[in-house]
């Protein structure tokens, strides 16, 4: 949540160390203060969305795709919401263990994580190498195609950039996103306020109000050329379109099940969860 090694105070020239020691000290501890209060807001929004869950819940409209070709090249233009909190969905759009993106019905993995590693660590901006396996039933054959994917993620404004480092049939692919919150309870709880920030619908919804997600993704995609032309152009292009709303249709699926989940029982851990 939040929880990076800070560059602390390094001078230590001129009688200055022990100053720099005491400030050092001073803001590693506020720091912790500040992880705790946001692993307490976190569990907190959790029980707020396992109990309403109970009485009404919610639900996650299928995504808005809105897609384009010029010159070949296509371009997804995406919007869907989640039931939980921004910090929580970029989590699990950026995690590195394991990928939410798993296929209960026929037991397998759509998207796999075989293998991340952090080529740049700049506090909350990070730039990532993933090896993931996409499972993918092509004309004929059903396997899994191997993806290396660059990601510069930005864990303070929940955004994400990425793009191809090494993709079979693609020439390009690379796009974007961004998580944004929604204030679920701002009409019944803060009346005629409109809540811009956390803070303030935290206040006006005295502490009630629970915190959805928007995700906005743009997505950009072309075949190699001797695959970019009719018809397996088509088929490709269809193919990417239907795979990429499974993909989230899945992911809003598991974050229905952790809703239904009472947090107390499975032990909710929001240490890696990013500031919001």
């Amino acid at each position: 949540m939040g929880v990076f090694p800070g560059f602390g105070a390094w001078n230590n020239q001129n009688g200055e160390s022990n100053r720099s020691e005491n400030v050092e000290s001073k803001s590693e501890s506020d720091k912790d203060t500040n992880a705790k209060a946001e692993r307490d807001e976190e569990l907190k929004q959790s029980k707020l969305w396992y109990d309403a869950e109970m009485k009404h819940p919610w639900y996650d409209a299928p995504p808005q795709v809105k897609v384009t070709t010029k010159n070949g090249l296509c371009h997804m233009h995406i919007e869907f919401t989640v039931g939980m909190t921004p910090g929580a969905v970029f989590f699990q759009l950026t995690q590195r263990n394991t990928s939410p993106f798993f296929d209960f019905d026929k037991w397998r993995h759509l998207l796999e994580i075989k293998s991340t590693k952090v080529l740049k660590d700049d506090g909350p901006r990070q730039i990532v190498k993933y090896k993931k396996l996409l499972t993918c039933d092509f004309l004929w054959w059903s396997g899994t195609l191997p993806i290396y994917l660059i990601v510069y993620e930005n864990r303070k404004d929940l955004t994400a950039k990425y793009k191809k480092e090494k993709m079979i049939f693609m020439k390009v692919f690379e796009g974007s996103f961004k998580v944004e919150p929604i204030y679920v309870d701002q009409e019944r709880l803060c009346k005629h306020m409109r809540p811009k920030t956390r803070k303030e619908y935290k206040k006006c919804s005295g502490g009630q109000g629970k915190v959805a997600s928007k995700v906005v993704m743009d997505q950009y995609f072309q075949p190699y050329t001797l695959l970019n032309l009719p018809p397996i152009s088509w088929y490709i292009r269809e193919k990417t379109i239907k795979t990429t709303k499974t993909l989230i249709e899945t992911l809003q699926k598991m974050c229905s099940e952790l809703r239904s989940s009472d947090p107390t029982r499975i032990g909710l851990n929001a240490n890696d969860i990013p500031e919001q």
